[in-house]
């Protein structure tokens, strides 16, 4: 009776949990924290879907029960993205599932498709599910490479030939958290080759599909010919409206590996709450004006926290997607880790950051630093943190502060 559980011996400490515990330490001190360790959206849901979902919640018909893999409605909204955005077509009866947000959807769809001891590929670093789910389910995980490149492609083929037993599924990314790495058609095209000729499932995680910044708009795995074969995407809603609260995710692709989603989604929900997914309609076929909207603001954010950490003396890579900047730690913190970089960080600058760790081993020596606070508080943030670079002996790169109007 004192021994662990099973599942749960499984699964490391979490590590972003010793940089929660000092930030809140730090609040209840009365210090005023900037946290760019979260991925949460900051804005509010556009009106025109907070106000279908106030209609909807007044009608107490929809109070009841609804159906766990999305009303009708729902999954022909989300077919009518696809065809919009990506000209796939898909069948809303048989190649779509609305899930409780994109997490809880892999983590089912994991539990579905996995027996013990199976192995998986798993980008390293990436977002904690994409491994845990597997692990929880009692795969082994393998770790790959996590750029959408020649690189991760020589090592699937490497763990096809050296991994017993055979690799049974493979998960991507992009644009990827913690990377903010964005992947191409032509990347696909190789990928879902790879995958059907070895046979390994693709799940594909799509959740930052409108958050770009440039030109390289980012693309489905399923607009390649075939990748339905063995491939299912899931998206959400929760960064393109501003919407994480409200838990609406989807799975689209294979009609085998819905079906098992379905049915193991049968078991254990009945769906989101009606008004959301009324709601959720509403944001996928009503105005898009938003989505515009909330990418410009990511776009000028990352504008600001890029200038600003490269004046600190901060070299940081600028992101092509995503709501986040994967920031390798400053050489003169490098031997510490970047737990204690985050730690020493949060304590100086008052600045929260989540510590490359938590997404893998292979994130050690990097932070991932959110934009998910508005562009006042961002320029707060890198004159504290210049000011903390330059007592460590960082030089600035300019030798006068940097204006906010140049930022």
């Amino acid at each position: 009776m004192t021994e662990e559980f099973h599942r749960i011996r499984r699964l490391p400490p979490y590590v972003f949990a010793e940089v929660n515990k000092a930030k809140a330490a730090a609040r209840a001190r009365g210090e005023d924290i900037i946290d760019l360790g979260m991925g949460n959206p900051d804005t509010p849901t556009p009106p025109h879907i907070v106000q279908k979902l106030v209609e909807t919640v007044a009608d107490p018909r929809s109070h009841r029960y609804s159906v766990s893999r999305g009303i009708p409605g729902l999954r022909r909204a989300l077919a009518g993205y696809y065809a919009r955005r990506f000209d796939v077509k898909l069948d809303p009866e048989t190649e779509v599932i609305a899930t409780l947000g994109s997490k809880e959807g892999l983590a089912n769809l994991s539990a579905a498709i996995t027996s013990p001891g199976d192995t998986i590929l798993v980008p390293n670093p990436s977002y904690p599910i994409h491994q845990f789910g597997f692990i929880i389910a009692g795969a082994s995980v393998r770790s790959i490479p996590a750029t959408p490149d020649e690189e991760m492609l020589r090592a699937l083929d490497r763990a096809v030939r050296h991994s017993v037993p055979k690799p049974t599924a493979l998960i991507v990314n992009f644009p990827s958290n913690p990377t903010a790495y964005v992947a191409d058609l032509d990347f696909y095209r190789e990928l879902v080759d790879f995958a059907r000729r070895h046979e390994i499932w693709i799940m594909s995680d799509l959740a930052y599909a409108e958050i770009y910044f440039g030109d390289k708009v980012p693309p489905s795995i399923l607009q390649v010919p075939g990748a339905k074969d063995i491939a299912v995407e899931f998206t959400s809603l929760s960064k393109t409206y501003s919407m994480a609260g409200w838990r609406m995710g989807f799975a689209a692709g294979n009609p085998r590996l819905i079906t098992a989603l379905t049915r193991i989604k049968s078991y254990l929900d009945y769906g989101a709450f009606t008004p959301i997914q009324v709601a959720a309609v509403a944001a996928l076929s009503g105005p898009q004006d938003c989505v515009e909207e909330i990418r410009t603001l990511y776009r000028d954010r990352r504008d600001v926290l890029i200038r600003g950490l490269h004046a600190a003396g901060w070299d940081v890579p600028s992101p092509e997607g995503s709501m986040f900047a994967w920031a390798p730690v400053p050489a003169p913190f490098r031997e510490m880790g970047s737990v204690d970089f985050s730690k020493l960080l949060l304590k100086e600058a008052g600045v929260a950051v989540a510590p490359g760790l938590g997404f893998g081993e292979y994130g050690e020596g990097f932070v991932r630093i959110g934009l998910v606070e508005n562009t006042q508080r961002l320029r707060q943030a890198t004159r504290a943190i210049r000011q903390f670079m330059t007592r460590h002996g960082v030089a600035p790169a300019r030798a006068e502060p940097v204006p906010d109007a140049a930022l």
